[in-house]
């Protein structure tokens, strides 16, 4: 039985568009895209996910490509506006798994600095009564190790956890230890299975 459902933050419970700064910053499509790929490729963005120091990976990044060190800079500084709001439907569900007294969890690939940032911004957190950064630990999806970090830190056997997240390799690994997973494409689809599930009404 599911006694607690957990899940991932980005493009689960907010959207993340992480080009959107940069569209005012580069204005030409051509060039925002080469820079997106070469100079801060999702890649390089997954070291501060798993753990390596911002403004390290700034200095370094600088160093290399001089002529956009404004806008290296400017992936730090204006993470926020990559969140332009929260997937839809998905408050809702947390909101009605939190009223039926569903113990909420979360495990995020994210950085700490990103992290420390953002989270202050989204009150829908508070409902939660843990959250595992990726950053903070030093350990990331779909690594075993975070997920055996967070079957000890909630207190909570694999198979008495629900986890939910938009990447397939993440609920893969997830079940490999024994947890249920749900593979989320959109709100709908996790509604339905959450009613399925008698978690909400």
């Amino acid at each position: 039985m599911v006694k607690a459902v957990v899940f991932d933050v980005g493009k689960v419970l907010v959207q993340w568009e992480r080009d959107l700064p940069f569209r005012s910053l580069i204005p030409d499509d051509a060039e925002r895209a080469w820079f997106m790929e070469e100079v801060i490729p999702l890649s390089w963005h997954a070291e501060h996910d798993a753990g390596r120091d911002a403004e390290e990976m700034i200095a370094e990044r600088s160093a290399r490509f001089p002529a956009y060190a404004a806008q290296i800079r400017a992936w730090l500084d204006r993470f926020n506006e990559t969140v332009p709001g929260p997937v839809p439907g998905s408050v809702e569900l947390v909101e009605a798994l939190d009223a039926a007294g569903v113990p909420l969890y979360a495990i995020t690939n994210f950085g700490a600095d990103t992290w420390a940032g953002f989270a202050p911004t989204f009150p829908l957190f508070e409902r939660f009564r843990d959250i595992v950064v990726s950053g903070v630990e030093k350990l990331h999806k779909p690594e075993a190790a975070i997920y055996a970090h967070a079957e000890a830190r909630f207190g909570l056997a694999p198979e008495t956890m629900l986890f939910i997240d938009d990447s397939l390799p993440n609920i893969e690994a997830a079940r490999a230890r024994g947890w249920h997973g749900h593979h989320f494409i959109d709100a709908a689809g996790l509604r339905a299975d959450l009613l399925e599930r008698g978690l909400i009404r």
